[in-house]
């Protein structure tokens, strides 16, 4: 058995992340709700129907609450499990922290929302005849490893790695990591029939080209520096008893973000 989760990077930040919270704390909010009602009543009612968004199909009155457009954005904040929770809520508070300190709130949040957008219409153009419901916010958070890939790709992540009945702590490079994680969206998007359910991964592949192209192209703070430069040695390892002492160890793997 092998196994592998991104705990956290070394990558500083110098203000308080409000917006991050408060998207990670509407999320797991809206999941709350949805473990009180009917999963299929809601993901038809919030998620982004294909069918419905592209006017090739309709849903029955009783379930048309929004318009398919609204959709878009209450897909967002729905998700199908805790593990669907809580995987996108960790990537997204280990990258979107960083961004949030160098965009600022209101430049993050667009960037967040339009990557969503962007990874709902993708998906939805995959197949647009689908009845089938998407929901999650991994869209919008592939749109924020995206942006934190092209300005931070030398920062370091560090992953909890578990082979069978050893594991450890390695530093892995932001661009190895997040590269190796698109490339998987990618191969598997091109390799599973876009109207099976499970996995949208071309929503994947949608909100993580189009963060990257977002920020390079109207995002980015000009006095920024692109390809920040690596601060701490990669591929060093250590136990996992270690990740008690992340305090001590969380100095940095590239220079502040400043004042935004």
């Amino acid at each position: 058995m092998i196994f592998a989760v991104p705990l956290y990077d070394d990558n500083p930040i110098q203000h308080t992340p409000v917006v991050t919270f408060a998207l990670i704390g509407m999320s797991i909010g809206a999941f709350l709700w949805q473990l009180g009602q009917d999963p299929d009543i809601v993901a038809y009612e919030y998620g982004m129907i294909p069918a419905r968004l592209f006017g090739y199909g309709e849903l029955p009155p009783g379930l048309a609450n929004i318009p398919p457009w609204a959709t878009l954005f209450t897909s967002m904040f729905l998700h199908g499990g805790w593990l669907h929770l809580g995987g996108n809520m960790l990537f997204l508070w280990i990258f979107g922290n960083n961004l949030e300190d160098l965009l600022g709130r209101a430049r993050y949040l667009l960037l967040y929302f339009a990557s969503g957008v962007a990874a709902a219409l993708v998906q939805g153009l995959s197949a647009k005849y689908s009845p089938v419901p998407m929901i999650g916010a991994s869209g919008a958070v592939a749109g924020v490893l995206g942006a934190y890939m092209i300005i931070y790709p030398r920062a370091n992540v560090n992953v909890f790695v578990w082979i069978v009945v050893f594991f450890w702590i390695v530093r892995v490079p932001a661009w190895v990591l997040l590269g190796l994680w698109f490339a998987m969206q990618l191969v598997s998007g091109l390799t599973t029939g876009p109207t099976e359910p499970g996995v949208a991964f071309w929503a994947h592949v949608g909100g993580f080209v189009a963060g990257l192209i977002l920020f390079l192209a109207a995002l980015r703070p000009r006095q920024v520096k692109m390809l920040q430069p690596q601060r701490t040695p990669i591929w060093a390892s250590m136990p996992a008893g270690a990740l008690v002492a992340h305090r001590a160890v969380h100095r940095g793997s590239v220079p502040d973000a400043g004042r935004r």
